[in-house]
């Protein structure tokens, strides 16, 4: 991760050189692309499933978003 803090009052943050040697360092045979980087499971739901209380879904959707 790259801190550039030459604007005074401001700080940019980068991590291209970390992204670089991650992709550099990624085997030959990951070139296939999907929809998602989820896995299939996380989308089955539980109909059964106890509904949250209005207050915890607030919350849930504000530490999430």
């Amino acid at each position: 991760m790259t801190l550039d803090y030459m604007t005074k009052g401001k700080v940019k943050i980068s991590m291209y050189k970390y992204l670089n040697k991650l992709l550099a360092e990624l085997p030959s045979d990951m070139k296939r692309s999907v929809e998602t980087p989820a896995a299939p499971h996380l989308y089955n739901m539980d109909k059964d499933a106890a509904k949250l209380p209005e207050e915890m879904v607030q919350l849930f959707n504000h530490l999430v978003a």
